[in-house]
């Protein structure tokens, strides 16, 4: 225990001076966590859903979204069909972790397939099912879920082929185990989560600066291929393409589609213009994705104009909204329409489209609303709230301007936490408007 304390202040320390690991030390951190997960998570997930077998089929090149977070930081893809099986005794307190393949899946996942004894692998796996005579075996299938419907036809088809009609009736849909796999974190990712969400925060703020901006002369597109850039020189990976829009005075409000996409093209960012950016990128098998704003000050300005300010805290206001009807239990339909409707009673303007986050970016669990889907989400929408998972809590709210004659959008994102004693913010969350000064300001 002593051993891990030091090694996870050491990482603590090393993140938080942005120094990104090298490779080999990356891959040490990313199978220990991975170990944790399967020897912490995975037997409380079977027991929470009541799954004695999960069978995991998959093959290279064409992963099950599940199984691929489930492989080594030296497997880069399954090779050739590669079969997981998990079986949880309860009584026992016992989860073997198993693969139907011809040698073991890194430290955490013994081969139990001898191909000289038996050649044919489906027969193998028949034998474990019919050795431990599971009351139920889950398959990762899903309706609502597409990271959780990992099963390919194919693969489905040869093994129920292959499958005694007295076990065809123990099949259940792995849904609620695989979501809860994917949405759980444990201690160590959520340090980790941290001192990352820190590092996303720092790059936003550089772009958001005049190192990167020089006003009437840098693009938007400048200010996202340097993003873009600027991770890759940092040895990490953006998980979408950013971007960076501007609200100003003379141009009317866009809709949604055209502000998270690229449709309105680039431009000119110009003193007194409203920028906003999306942006999240890949780090130790985690995910951020955060959304900030800044203003460009005009020549002697030293602070944004009061009614963007304002406007902003409306913002803020918004996110503590949404996050007080965080309860454990809830579903993501019944937390959007209590903040919807308190927004409403409190004047605001609002749109609430947060989603999970943490193994993948737009991430399983769940949703609570979309841009385009504010009366609620069927299916992903009906997923409870569970503890110790993150989100994106992102959302906007339409603020009048009259000194613009037009409203204005503010748009945020930022990671969140839901435990045991409540909300947290993964890292803190923007209070206040970046700001950005132009030569002539500086003069």
């Amino acid at each position: 225990m002593k051993k891990i304390l030091v090694i996870m202040l050491m990482l603590f320390t090393t993140i938080a001076q942005s120094q990104i690991l090298a490779e080999r030390e990356r891959s040490q951190i990313k199978d220990e966590m991975l170990g944790e997960r399967f020897n912490k998570i995975l037997p409380q997930l079977m027991d929470r859903t009541n799954i004695d077998m999960w069978i995991l089929i998959s093959r290279e090149y064409n992963e099950d979204p599940v199984l691929r977070t489930m492989l080594p930081s030296t497997w880069l893809n399954a090779r050739r069909r590669t079969i997981l099986v998990f079986n949880r005794n309860k009584e026992n307190d016992t989860l073997e972790k198993l693969a139907i393949a011809r040698y073991n899946i890194g430290k955490n996942i013994q081969s139990a397939w001898d191909k000289e004894k038996q050649p044919d692998q489906w027969k193998a796996l028949l034998d474990i099912i019919e050795e431990r005579d599971p009351s139920k075996i889950a398959l990762n299938i899903s309706e609502n879920f597409g990271i959780a419907d990992g099963l390919v036809k194919t693969d489905y088809d040869e093994f129920m082929e292959i499958l005694p009609t007295e076990y065809k009736d123990r099949i259940v849909s792995a849904e609620d185990l695989a979501v809860g796999w994917i949405e759980t974190r444990t201690f160590r990712e959520m340090v980790i989560y941290s001192d990352f969400v820190e590092i996303t925060h720092n790059i936003i703020a550089e772009a958001f600066s005049t190192n990167v901006i020089q006003p009437g002369v840098t693009t938007t597109d400048d200010v996202v291929w340097w993003m873009r850039q600027k991770v890759t020189e940092m040895g990490m990976e953006t998980w979408f393409h950013p971007t960076v829009d501007i609200q100003r005075s003379n141009e009317k409000l866009v809709d949604h589609i055209t502000a998270f996409s690229d449709e309105n093209g680039s431009a000119v960012i110009l003193p007194g213009d409203l920028l906003h950016c999306d942006f999240g990128i890949t780090y130790l098998n985690l995910n951020t994705d955060c959304q900030q704003m800044a203003y460009v000050l005009k020549a002697g300005e030293n602070s944004a104009p009061e009614f963007l300010t304002e406007a902003f805290k409306k913002g803020n206001r918004l996110q503590d909204i949404l996050t007080s009807n965080f309860k454990t239990g809830a579903s993501g339909n019944e937390i959007l329409s209590k903040s919807l409707k308190q927004a409403q009673e409190e004047g605001l303007k609002a749109s609430i489209y947060t989603h999970p986050l943490g193994l993948y970016g737009h991430s399983a669990g769940p949703t609570i609303g979309m841009w385009d889907q504010q009366e609620g989400v069927p299916g992903t929408g009906d997923y409870p709230l569970y503890e110790n998972t993150v989100y994106a809590i992102e959302l906007n709210t339409e603020v009048e301007i009259p000194e613009w004659e037009k409203s204005v959008r503010i748009m945020l994102e930022e990671a969140g936490f839901w435990g045991e004693y409540g909300f947290r913010y993964v890292n803190q969350r923007q209070r206040d408007l970046m700001l950005i000064p132009s030569e002539r300001a500086e003069n």
